[in-house]
């Protein structure tokens, strides 16, 4: 068998999709020395610069901490309300603290706006021991949760992102846990938009979320900011416009300042220089295979939710859209079932390739059916070999 691609199709709709559209407008050139921004709604990558570089991630890391303690509540082993104790390795902890105390029974609400308003590493621990016993231990529940979330260029040695050997993180990876905690918990999420935190009037000066986008007016919720002297500035960012949400990744920026005005520019660069069009409405049809041995001689092919994609502002000429399966596909066919993949390619970016699933159901055909498809196909072939 081999591949037949939309252009072969007479029938095919898709064909109408071969759209004439210029190359896409100039890449950006970020500052940051890596980085990752990524459409949701398109699944598209925007841009990426040393994205899969593993490297120390610094406070954005605690990402991965609030993801486990988001987990826990979602799945009913603690609630908002549970009670943590503080251990003297949790108030030893240095850099940016809740101030918590061995006398300090924070509740797992306190603890995620210790962790995300505050960047608390003394939280961090405080969670870890509270979910695992250990942080060492929750450390090793990191790196195995993070392997089932397919984040494969990202390793754990504590809950907090303090400076350790072999604790690293890509910008994809820290995007894509960004996603993550967007997607599957998206009540719990709010909390990344909350801007101050006075826990018990302690360091009331200490008090703001360090995100410089929230507040601006671009549509920002979230998500985490990180620094140390080796990983510089960095920060795991998501905003919404119209509709529209972004994640990204940014990392080893020179000063606070550089990180902000970074930030937003992506931001603005990211909704400003695409535009969202849809190809094909969901539901319809994207393209029709031919199909051997069923009852039916051809099998409608659609996508799950349509075909949405970006488009560089200003262009004109360069995107395909390209059915892509195995055929003639043999019967039955299931309504549902996955027979290949729109590829489209858009100048300037990854492009996107989503599933072609089949609209109907094809049973397979009767005796006589397989009979009368069997010669047709010798007869097709018998033609082929005369060179007709």
């Amino acid at each position: 068998m081999r591949a037949f691609p939309s252009r072969l199709l007479a029938a095919a709709p898709v064909l109408a999709l071969l759209l004439a559209m210029a190359p896409a407008a100039h890449a950006f050139d970020t500052s940051a020395r890596e980085a990752w921004v990524y459409d949701v709604a398109t699944g598209t990558v925007l841009m990426e610069k040393d994205a899969d570089v593993a490297r120390p991630p610094a406070s954005m890391s605690k990402l991965m901490t609030v993801y486990m303690l988001f987990e826990a509540v979602h799945e009913g082993r603690v609630s908002m309300d549970t009670r943590f104790p503080v251990s003297t390795r949790a108030r030893e902890m240095q850099g940016s603290t809740m101030f918590l105390n061995e006398r300090d029974r924070p509740t797992v609400e306190e603890l995620i706006k210790g962790i995300i308003v505050l960047s608390g590493n003394d939280a961090c621990v405080v969670v870890a021991e509270g979910l695992a016993g250990t942080e060492q231990a929750f450390a090793r529940l990191m790196n195995d949760r993070a392997r089932a979330l397919g984040l494969t260029n990202s390793h754990f040695v504590n809950a907090s992102g303090w400076p350790a050997p072999g604790h690293e993180m890509s910008a994809h990876d820290l995007g894509m846990l960004g996603l993550h905690l967007v997607q599957d918990f998206p009540e719990l999420y709010k909390n990344f938009a909350v801007t101050e935190y006075p826990y018990d009037n302690r360091a009331p000066a200490n008090r703001f979320n360090r995100n410089p986008l929230l507040g601006l007016g671009i549509g920002a919720d979230g998500l985490k900011t990180g620094h140390t002297a080796e990983a510089g500035y960095g920060l795991v960012g998501s905003a919404v416009q119209d509709g529209r949400r972004i994640v990204f990744a940014i990392g080893g920026l020179p000063s606070e300042t550089a990180r902000a005005e970074e930030s937003e520019r992506i931001v603005n660069w990211a909704f400003r220089q695409f535009t969202m069009k849809t190809l094909v409405p969901g539901g319809e049809t994207v393209a029709t295979a031919p199909v051997w041995l069923g009852e039916t001689s051809r099998v409608n092919l659609t996508t799950p939710e349509g075909v949405n994609v970006l488009i560089p502002a200003g262009a004109e000429r360069g995107v395909t859209a390209e059915a892509v399966f195995q055929g003639p596909i043999e019967a039955p066919v299931r309504a549902g079932q996955k027979l290949g993949e729109l590829v489209v390619t858009i100048p300037g970016t990854a492009g996107a390739r989503l599933p072609l699933l089949a609209a109907t159901d094809v049973p397979r055909a009767g005796v006589l059916g397989r009979m009368q498809g069997a010669a047709m196909r010798l007869g097709r072939r018998a033609i082929d070999a005369a060179g007709g």
